[in-house]
């Protein structure tokens, strides 16, 4: 009995070591990929691990994209982030030099591993008859929509109701009348996508939640399939959900290696499968062929071929004065 307590503390003392020893990454990311990263995180630990790497935390947090941007260059240490548009990780390079300029060219597809689409969320049945974008102007309809200020998603619903008037052969004057209508019958702007679903599907407010499709099939598996539709538009932009290390934290804490490979593995053939079992459509062909049942053909429009460079976008139309503070304010 006198030996088994020295070795028990030595076991204590190894545990312990091995914890403190254990590197911790935080991903700050956007409010509708909680259900994803769950899952990767479990499967790149498992990868890494096997390859060699010494135990890895991963630690998560979410919230409206432009949000959790602003909480990174305030100081938030985050080794990597996960934003569903370029703006608010340019934001890091201008503000702070947090990454690098070039951010985007460090990783295929401008960084950006998967794509998405935006939909309507309607109440079973459909009662308002909703099927695409000028229907969300009728009279009375109610939309559900986060604020383009502080969400990309929010942002992304802005820019496809943009381009659908300018697909259908409107002008930019049009265009910005049509967009303003749209955020006048909205009545409320949450901070970010997961709010905006809790109001539309927990408070029962609103005729239709205008979000990524992936969101779609969150709620589907936290509230039931029972009380809403999805319906997809004629036209959507193009969402290219972008990834990048922050140089400044993993360079201070020494956690670059880690940072790099969790999010290299985003573009593995396990990464997009994952990718594609939540709903969020893989840059790999292969996997994406697999999975063609659920990804509905839409018509697509590239964001940057329509409206110019990310910077140019956030200038003119989510800046302090912007568009469309203008078209909002003018309410």
């Amino acid at each position: 009995m006198k030996r088994l307590l020295p070795l028990s503390l030595l076991a204590a003392g190894f545990a312990l070591a091995t914890s403190a020893q254990a590197a911790t990454l935080l991903n700050v990311s956007y409010d509708v990929m909680r259900d994803f990263y769950k899952d990767y995180n479990a499967a790149f630990q498992k990868h890494w691990q096997a390859e060699g790497g010494q135990p890895l935390q991963i630690q998560m947090s979410h919230g409206g994209s432009s949000k959790q941007a602003r909480a990174v260059i305030d100081g938030l240490a985050a080794d990597v982030i996960t934003m569903n548009m370029a703006t608010d990780i340019n934001a890091l390079a201008d503000h702070g030099g947090l990454v690098p300029q070039d951010w985007a060219a460090r990783l295929p597809d401008n960084s950006a591993p998967f794509t998405s689409a935006t939909v309507f969320i309607v109440r079973k049945g459909n009662p308002k008859g909703l099927q695409d974008w000028p229907d969300l102007l009728k009279d009375g309809v109610q939309v559900v929509v986060p604020n383009p200020k502080t969400s990309g998603n929010g942002r992304y619903t802005y820019l496809s109701a943009w381009g659908y008037v300018l697909q259908n052969g409107g002008d930019e004057g049009k265009a910005r009348d049509f967009v303003g209508k749209l955020f006048k019958q909205a009545p409320v702007l949450d901070t970010g996508g997961r709010a905006a679903t809790t109001t539309f599907i927990q408070n029962q407010i609103g005729d239709v939640l205008v979000t990524f499709e992936n969101e779609a099939e969150m709620i589907a598996r936290e509230f039931g399939r029972g009380s809403f539709e999805v319906i997809y538009p004629t036209v959507s932009a193009e969402a290219e959900p972008p990834v990048a290390v922050v140089d400044r934290v993993v360079d201070k804490k020494g956690t670059r290696a880690e940072a790099e490979a969790y999010l290299k593995y985003l573009w593995s053939e396990e990464g997009q499968r994952i990718a594609a079992n939540n709903y969020l459509r893989p840059r790999n062909e292969k996997v994406l062929a697999e999975f063609a049942d659920r990804f509905p053909k839409v018509t697509f429009f590239n964001v940057n071929q329509t409206f110019g460079d990310w910077p140019s976008i956030q200038k003119t139309h989510f800046n302090d004065g912007g568009v469309f503070d203008q078209i909002y304010t003018a309410q």
